[in-house]
């Protein structure tokens, strides 16, 4: 079942990246980064939640573009690229890069999409 079948909003498509972006977050609270690089476990549920965003822009792009356009701020290019080096080249994800977008442009990206609540 495809998102057109789902019948999914502009708005649900935006929780969703809220949500993932504050799963991949909390995942992270409390750890340090070696800690983060040594556990493969909370690697992988990191990706997964960055996967969900770049998916969620995906079809927000191909299904709003009027929305993608009208908000310039949000990275919809990088998002849609972080998704494709992680769901494609899997074993070559840079986990440095990984800790750099949950801990700094993560935040970001949440305080932008609160702007636009679908």
């Amino acid at each position: 079942m495809n998102a057109k079948q789902r019948q999914l909003r502009l708005g649900d498509y935006l929780e969703h990246m809220r949500d993932a972006s504050r799963t991949a977050r909390g995942y992270l609270d409390g750890i340090d980064k070696s800690e983060f690089l040594e556990t493969r476990m909370i690697q992988q549920a990191v990706i997964l939640n960055l996967i969900v965003i770049g998916e969620a822009a995906v079809q927000i792009e191909a299904e709003f573009p009027e929305f993608a356009a009208a908000t310039p701020g949000v990275p919809w290019k990088k998002l849609r690229g972080m998704r494709n080096r992680m769901t494609h080249g899997y074993f070559d994800t840079n986990l440095e890069i990984v800790w750099e977008t949950v801990k700094t442009a993560l935040p970001d990206l949440e305080q932008l999409l609160l702007q636009h609540p679908g």
